[in-house]
């Protein structure tokens, strides 16, 4: 994941704290499976895309990089490739992500709302 990406998910996730569980982060990324179902009959589920678009942007652009061989999750990437196809393995990274990040940031506590410190005036010649 690069900088710009880790800064996207960061951003729109905000204060995890008002999540109860990382299944309510990933709802929130609109990355969750919507079912519809009536007298036994289930259609496929398709993406809620209920969240911010630059959070589903940026979780999808992280778990493109799965597919690289490089990648610490290839392994995971190609068994759910080999069950479902690549697209929806991007889908299932990109979900595993938000999890990831959701714990990540809930372990930061204030730490990662903190604002950054102001960097120090620098005096480039006399006054």
């Amino acid at each position: 994941m690069g900088p710009l990406t880790a800064v996207c998910i960061w951003a729109e996730l905000g204060d995890v704290r008002r999540f109860a569980s990382s299944r309510r982060a990933v709802r929130h990324t609109g990355l969750d499976i919507t079912v519809h179902s009536s007298d036994g009959k289930r259609s496929p589920g398709h993406l809620s895309r209920q969240g911010p678009e630059v959070l589903r942007w940026a979780l999808y652009e992280a778990a493109m990089c799965a597919a690289r061989t490089g990648s610490p999750d290839h392994a995971y990437y190609l068994d759910v490739k080999a069950r479902q196809g690549a697209g929806r393995a991007h889908l299932s990274q990109a979900r595993r992500i938000a999890r990831r990040a959701y714990h990540a940031l809930l372990e930061l506590g204030e730490e990662a709302l903190a604002p950054a410190p102001e960097p120090p005036l620098q005096h480039t010649g006399p006054a």
